[in-house]
This record gives C-alpha cells, structure tokens and sequence, in this order.
C-alpha cells in the first residue's frame, strides 16, 4: 500500500519595497502603507483529498438548498434540472458524509433526512436512493428568503465535526421576501461567517449576481451560474469533485507586525475578492494575527495584506522588517511540509520616483477593481434604456481598456457577449453595448468581473534577502534567532519580530 507524501504549502512575499520618508502633507494619514502580495499554495502530489486519519470520523459535511419557489416552475426546466443536478452530487457523496437536502421558499424545510429521523443522513446506497426519491418528488411554490435557508442550514452543520462543512446553494430569483422572513439574510449572514464554506449557483433568467455574490464573500465559497438549465449537472458534478479534492479544510496566515508596525487588512485577491476573518494568534503575545482561509485543493491563491509604518527613527535606503508572514495549518490529515518565515520588508526612501512604484500585483487588483466599477456603471446606465446607452458605451469602452491590460482571457470572452460586434457580427469590437441584451446577460458579465486571475509568474529565484546572516545566525529553515528574547523569524529580519523588537544587525538598541 502506497502512503501518500505530504501536502506541500508554499508561500512568496511579493512587494515594492519603497516608502516615503519624508513627512505626510497636511491632511493625509500620519502612517504609510505598505502592500504586499502573498501568494499561497498548496500541492497535494496527486493524492486522494478530503483524507481522514483512521479513527478521525467523515471529513465532509454537505447541504445542499434546492430553491422551491414558484418562479422555478417558470419555466419547469429549471425545477427538473435542479432536482437532476442535486441528486447527481448526492451520488457523488462518499459514504459515511453527513448529508441533507434542504427546500429553500419562504421558510426552509428537509428535504431529506425525513421526519422522525436523525438531522442528517449519512451517506451509503440505501440513503442516496431514498435522498433521490425525495427530491424527484419536489414541487414549488411560494416566495424567497433565503436568509432563513442558511440559517438552518447553520443549525444542521452545528452538530457536526467533519473539517470541511458546506453548503451547495442554488437559487432562480431575487431575495424578495427578506423583509418579512424570521430572519433576514444579513443577520443570517452574520451568525453563518466562518461555519461553513457556501456556493451559490443561479439558474434561469432572473437571478442577481450581487446577491450571489453578497453570499459567497461572507462564507468563503464561490458564486457561479449556468446559461441553459441543461448544463446544471455537468457544473454540479465538477463542483462536487473539486470539493471532495479538497487537500487542507483550513489554512491561516499569520501576520506578527514588528514595533511600530499595524496590520490594516488581509484581503483574498485571486480567484475572487474575500474578506478574512481575522483571530488572535496563540503564543504571539498579543501582537500576532492570524486570517482564516478554507477548503484549500491543489491550488494558487493570492492575498493583499496592508500594512502602516513610521519611519521616524528609522535609516532610509536599508532594508527593515515590517512583519513576519508564516502559515499555519491546524488540521490536515496528512503530513504537511510548511514553507519558513518570510518577512515583509520596507525601505524608507527621499526619492518621490522610488516612492511612486507598485508592485504588479496591487497594480492588478486594482484594475479588477475599476473593471467592477465600470461595468456597474455600465449596467445601471443600460437600465435606463436610450436615456442611457451613450453611459453605458462610455463605460463598457474603460472596461475594454482596463481587460486589455489584464490580459483576462476569461474576461474579455464575457465581454464579447455584451459587446456589439463589427459588420456582420464576425467583425473586431465597436466598443459599444450590443443590442437585443437580457438582464440575465448583464448579471454573467457582474460574476465574471468579479472572477480574478494572477498575473504572468515570474521566473523562480532566491526569496529577497537571501543569503543574509544576521545577528544571532540563521537558524533552521532561514531562520534567525533574538539574542535578546529567542524569537525566531525570516533569517533576512533586521528587527526582532518578537517583544523586544531590537535590531539584529549591530545596530545599537
């Protein structure tokens, strides 16, 4: 029997190290920040995810939310491929995995388990069938509230203690009847954060991509939507797959500033925009962060972390530390091969050219941003009608400008479709919105906008500052210890990340 090898995390620190010394004009903050861009992955070398240690229970946890409005009856199309799709990734289930298919209206109720039984299923044959003769026999109507379907949904996971617990949300509509529902989607929202992983999925012609996407930044998990109902399935099926490929259910990046030093914000930036939840790290003294990140599979993913300094009393044109980056995996099920420390630097500089340069990656997060913006605006200004097409050309022609110099391949081609093309249709872009659009087009360019890609990687070299000694000599893994207070950090450090925060150059304290 082959034992897998251990899952690999690795990290790089990617950032324009220069700040402005000199002081902040009138009316801007007494800081400066400082950007980084910190690129995450995780490998598992081709081993089976979602692994449990013998004895450990199921790894996964899974609702899936069937919307049974009555809207799904309109078409019907829309109903039978829900129902095709939900059983199609309750097949996919393992056995063993806790389960329940939840029937999202006004109020949320079970699908399957039935009534009389435990909370949640768990899955095996005879289980999976009785699940399918459940929801082949579903029917809609009434309105939408979806706050109360994750709210249940928040009720069954509570009991379980699989690593990875999701939820599969699938939704034609708009959150109309929020106002009156027992609990509304925001306070829903709030009491779900950080419980489960959720995606949401629309279906049909009427759905909203803000609501979607409202949803999937909260709970960590990823909005989608299909064009033809057909198409449920197949989107459903890779979505399970990709779940149950999932090689670490939670992975935390853990920011220790230096003295001086405040953490602003950590923000997701690639695949899709996500704000981190963010605890105290244990046994940092109380000056540690740690940004909880989850289901992980074989993948890459980018963060922005902003940082603010003083430069008073520091030298200008050396390299200092700002804070140390580590990750940290608290459970995996496998053994993990974690990458050392690395620092986020800053050079304080006089030089206003110096001071001016971004790193590429902030640069491209906030293109995705203005791409956001501008199709926004674009959309707002299509619903006015004639009043508002020359708006609305206006903004879709930034948008074009701002894809070109993603380069987003997956953008421009969502682009394509809103775009009215040249004679004959066949012809290069006018630039200008095309004729003839649905809502429902707009709503798959909002998803698509708010899909991220990282820019071109660069050539592998040593991380900066290799080959630094400093004081106290680098420990294992480029690590250096404080001679002051034993703390242990990027081997390049030139200030001590633990309490007593003194140079480890020779610089006198």
């Amino acid at each position: 029997m082959t034992v897998p090898g251990p899952i690999e995390v690795t990290l790089a620190v990617g950032q324009q190290k220069e700040l402005p010394a000199a002081p902040p004009t009138a009316g801007s903050s007494a800081g400066r920040e400082m950007h980084a861009i910190l690129e995450i992955g995780v490998s598992s070398h081709g081993a089976a995810g979602l692994a449990a240690g013998p004895g450990a229970g199921p790894a996964l946890a899974e609702v899936l939310i069937v919307d049974t409005s009555r809207s799904m009856l309109h078409p019907a199309a829309k109903l039978h491929a829900a129902k095709d799709a939900t059983v199609a990734a309750v097949r996919l289930l393992p056995d063993g995995t806790p389960f329940a298919v939840l029937s999202g209206r006004f109020r949320a109720g079970v699908v399957h388990p039935g009534p009389g039984g435990p909370p949640m299923a768990v899955a095996g044959p005879a289980e999976r069938d009785a699940a399918e003769r459940a929801v082949r026999i579903l029917d809609a109507d009434g309105g939408t509230a979806i706050g109360t379907w994750l709210d249940l949904a928040r009720r069954l996971l509570t009991r379980q203690s699989a690593p990875v617990k999701h939820v599969l949300l699938l939704t034609d509509g708009r959150n109309e009847h929020d106002h009156r529902a027992a609990m509304t989607l925001q306070t829903a929202l709030d009491a779900c954060e950080g419980r489960f992983v959720c995606d949401a999925w629309g279906i049909g012609d009427d759905w909203d991509a803000e609501l979607l996407l409202c949803i999937t930044r909260r709970l960590h998990g990823r909005a989608g939507a299909v064009r033809d109902a057909s198409e449920l399935t197949a989107a459903y099926e890779e979505l399970m797959r990709d779940l149950l490929g999932t090689a670490v259910p939670e992975l935390r990046i853990r920011l220790t500033p230096t003295p001086g030093t405040v953490i602003r914000r950590v923000t997701q930036v690639v695949p899709n925009e996500q704000e981190l939840t963010a605890v105290p790290a244990a046994g940092s003294g109380g000056r540690g962060t740690e940004y909880v990140t989850r289901a992980w599979g074989d993948e890459v993913r980018h963060f922005q972390a902003v940082l603010s300094a003083d430069p008073t009393g520091r030298e200008t044109g050396e390299d200092l530390q700002l804070a140390a980056v580590e990750v940290v995996v608290p459970e995996a099920g496998r053994p993990l091969r974690l990458p050392p420390p690395r620092p986020v630097l800053v050079r304080w500089t006089d030089n206003p050219l110096d001071a001016s340069r971004q790193h590429p990656g902030v640069r491209r997060r906030e293109l995705y941003r203005q791409v956001e913006g501008a199709v926004a605006e674009a959309y707002r200004a299509w619903l006015r009608g004639s009043e508002g097409r020359a708006a609305a050309d206006r903004a879709l022609a930034r948008v074009l400008a701002v894809a070109g110099e993603l380069d987003d391949a997956q953008l421009v081609g969502a682009l394509r479709r809103i775009e009215e093309r040249g004679e004959g249709g066949a012809g290069p872009g006018t630039g200008r919105v095309r004729s003839g659009l649905k809502d429902v087009d707009w709503q798959h360019l909002i998803l698509s906008s708010a899909l991220t890609t990282p820019p071109e990687p660069h050539a592998p070299g040593p991380p900066p500052g290799a080959g630094l000694a400093p004081e106290g000599g680098p420990g294992p893994g480029g690590l250096v210890e404080c001679p002051e207070c034993g703390w242990l950090g990027p081997a390049d450090s030139a200030y001590c990340g633990g309490d007593c925060g003194r140079p480890l150059r020779g610089s006198p304290s």
